[in-house]
């Protein structure tokens, strides 16, 4: 793949979006039943959300979509799904992607996008945090109950949420300069990179259990005491650790 063969835009008409029911089932194995249906991409396009595209000439190979929310009397974006076909990945697809949604939210407006990534997703979170500078700060458990998703292993979705404050000299500084501003790191929390494969298989789910219920109190006491996830580090075995600090900037909704 050529990153310059893939173009990106809004979707319309309702053969994109049936594309995009089809690749969400590709990418996580949903059974039908808890797959987003058709019906709410349309409603998301046409209520103020996103169902953007990615394209190599007519045939869709990753999406984002999102729908708005309003929070203490705040509009925000939340981004519900980004899906990227598994030929097209680890070439920096997901990130245009979520920098095509930053664009299209801050010419409405928007201030802040949403959305919840899986805390044991090494790469994902690397994604989030180091490559576009979101934070996280809370943690909400089994979020959708055990699902049908291969992906999930069998294990509750508990979910990290991702503030990605799109204006906040943070963001700026990872997106212009790739770096984050300084700050001090005052608790960490790991993932070994072996949950991968401990995930996949029937006989090593009950280790990857054991990081989700290990890490789990320690991050909801952590944010309880007012820290939130600033960094996010892999080392060369591909182990995960979260950075934790005090975020300074004035954002309280």
């Amino acid at each position: 793949m050529k990153p310059d063969s893939i173009v990106l835009r809004k979707c319309h008409e309702l053969a994109e979006m049936r594309a995009c029911v089809a690749l969400q089932k590709d990418v996580w194995g949903f059974a039908d039943i808890e797959l987003v249906p058709l019906r709410l991409f349309v409603v998301a396009e046409r209520v103020g959300g996103q169902v953007m595209g990615a394209f190599e000439g007519s045939e869709l190979v990753g999406f984002a979509f999102a729908i708005p929310g309003c929070r203490a009397g705040h509009s925000y974006l939340y981004s519900h799904m980004l899906a990227v076909r598994k030929d097209h990945r680890n070439a920096g697809l997901g990130r245009r992607l979520k920098l095509f949604q930053r664009e299209d939210a801050l010419a409405r407006g928007f201030e802040l996008m949403e959305w919840t990534f899986d805390p044991l997703e090494i790469k994902n979170a690397y994604l989030n945090i180091e490559k576009l500078g979101a934070i996280a700060r809370r943690y909400n458990v089994n979020q959708y109950g055990i699902t049908s998703s291969p992906l999930q292993g069998g294990l509750p979705t508990d979910r990290l949420v991702a503030e990605w404050w799109l204006k906040s000299k943070r963001v700026e500084s990872v997106l212009r300069e790739q770096r984050k501003p300084p700050f001090k790191t005052l608790q960490t929390v790991s993932v070994p990179a072996q949950v991968y494969e401990w995930k996949a298989s029937q006989a090593t789910r009950d280790r990857a259990q054991e990081v989700q219920d290990r890490n789990r109190p320690v991050l909801q006491k952590a944010f309880a005491e007012g820290l939130a996830v600033l960094g996010y580090e892999r080392d060369r075995e591909g182990n995960g650790t979260f950075l934790l600090g005090k975020w300074d900037e004035p954002w309280a909704y």
